[in-house]
């Protein structure tokens, strides 16, 4: 998430102070990557020292607002302009966990694929039903401050449609990652019996993924 861009995004619309910005960039992504005044600030701070925004006045109750500078939105209409690169990826926790847990001895790999599975589905239907009500006119989870912008409703809706595509992918994603250790199970057996063959003995059993449970 590119906290710089979006707050230079919400300047381009007017000068700002910094309270405005964290409720507004809320109000686009309804709260789903939560700001805190002071990363708003620290944020600023580092686009006026970049010469992207520049202060633009207090007002009676001593609020500094900041306003974009022209190189601030040359920045801006370069970050709209280009891609966002994928060449080097975000570091994926999920990803982690699993490629560490297949390499630790004694974890229970099928246990933890089926509880973050679990955990996915129901973030899932819980992004589902958000979505139902966001076409349903309730534009933002009860638990988000900001107030309503022209606009902001179909940002919500676009950011929770990303969220749910995402979701879905990484449980189809664990799936794949059942059938792999079912599959690396089957040759790991058929390893210990040809060699167990080889050897004239009984060949010693292997763990075997249990059969995955149907969703609810």
């Amino acid at each position: 998430m590119s906290i710089r861009h979006g707050l230079l995004a919400l300047l381009d619309q007017g000068p700002r102070y910094g309270y405005q910005l964290r409720t507004d960039f809320e109000a686009r992504t309804g709260a789903t990557w939560p700001l805190n005044v002071g990363q708003v600030y620290t944020t600023l701070a580092r686009l006026e020292r970049d010469g992207l925004v520049e202060p633009a006045g207090e007002d009676d109750e001593g609020h500094q607002f900041y306003a974009v500078t022209e190189a601030g939105r040359a920045e801006l209409r370069a970050w709209f302009d280009t891609p966002v690169p994928r060449t080097n990826p975000p570091r994926d926790e999920l990803a982690i966990k699993l490629a560490m847990a297949v390499t630790v001895p004694g974890v229970d790999v099928g246990a933890v694929v089926q509880g973050q599975r679990r955990h996915s589905i129901k973030a899932l239907q819980d992004y589902t039903r958000l979505k139902g009500r966001a076409l349903a006119g309730e534009s933002r989870p009860a638990g988000g401050a900001a107030p309503a912008t022209e606009g902001s409703d179909l940002a919500w809706l676009l950011v929770l449609e990303q969220l749910i595509f995402q979701t879905e992918a990484e449980i189809r994603w664990l799936d794949h990652c059942e059938t792999r250790l079912a599959q690396q199970a089957e040759l790991q057996q058929t390893r210990a019996a040809e060699a167990a063959g080889a050897a004239g003995q009984e060949p010693a059993r292997t763990f075997r993924p249990g059969r995955r449970r149907a969703r609810s």
